[in-house]
């Protein structure tokens, strides 16, 4: 194998995030159900033999050391691997929208490169990789389904039904760090739990960061409010800017802003990825 092409690197939406506390050492207690949407990015991966790392951007420039660097760049030392990679990045998830682009596209970094340099890793030994990277891929790299806590070190998969959304994202993008660091920021919410959150999945909780966000980027607010006007109940994903809410029968989006990128999305039940390392099932 030489190559690998077509590889999709899916964007998430949070159906919810409450800040349920504080750690002594400043990490925020997170709880969320991460969800797969069919809004991708996609990869393409040619070997080298080398050992030389390099990546082309074929839409939008990335940052020079990016996530997908970094990624490749760990893999190849923890594996001692001699072989190299050119990657392709088709970047089509917005950056600064909550949706978790740069972590996906790590996480399929990792599975498709353990599979390139034919490292045979387990999905233990990625996740050990992934969680220095950065806290949302190894969530990408289980592959399913949600259920997140802690500082997002505590995954438990679930099933959700299957639903379509309409997800929006205005043109300014948000900074993870300044709403965390916000003293108006909610963060005693009473902890959930999964059984609560069943009952209703698609209209439970709230997102915390979103009253922050709103007073940071107006826009939030706007397209919240564009959203009600056409019968949608939305919220924010993430720390934004992106928002979305479920698609309803009969509902008609017309027209939106210009600036605004709007994509009706479906959710997935598994990573399309799902079964890359060794001991998946």
């Amino acid at each position: 194998m030489k190559s690998l092409y077509d590889v999709p690197a899916p964007a998430k939406l949070n159906l919810f995030l409450h800040v349920t506390g504080r750690r002594p050492d400043g990490y925020h207690l997170l709880q969320s159900v991460f969800m797969l949407i069919d809004w991708c990015d996609t990869l393409h991966f040619e070997l080298r033999s080398d050992g030389v790392i390099t990546r082309r951007d074929l839409t939008e420039a990335l940052p020079p050391d990016d996530l997908v660097i970094r990624a490749a760049r760990s893999l190849q030392s923890f594996s001692q691997c001699p072989l190299g990679v050119d990657i392709s990045v088709e970047k089509r998830v917005p950056a600064q929208a909550g949706m978790g682009g740069g972590s996906s596209d790590a996480a399929s970094c990792l599975m498709a490169l353990s599979r390139l340099w034919k490292l045979n890793l387990s999905i233990e030994q990625l996740l050990a990789l992934a969680i220095r990277l950065g806290a949302d891929v190894p969530f990408f790299v289980r592959g399913r389904n949600a259920w997140v806590e802690g500082v997002g070190d505590i995954i438990t998969p679930l099933e959700l039904p299957s639903a379509r959304f309409v997800v929006i994202k205005p043109p300014v993008g948000v900074e993870t760090a300044s709403i965390f660091a916000s003293h108006d920021l909610k963060r005693d919410t009473i902890p959930a739990t999964i059984s609560g959150f069943a009952a209703h999945p698609y209209d439970f909780g709230r997102n915390d960061l979103q009253p922050v966000a709103m007073r940071q980027c107006p826009q939030i607010g706007q397209a919240l409010d564009w959203l009600e006007a056409v019968g949608l109940e939305g919220r924010m994903t993430g720390s934004g800017s992106a928002v979305f809410a479920q698609m309803l029968d009969g509902i008609d989006l017309g027209s939106v802003p210009g600036t605004w990128q709007v994509r009706t999305c479906s959710n997935l039940a598994v990573h399309p990825l799902q079964g890359w390392a060794s001991s998946d099932s």
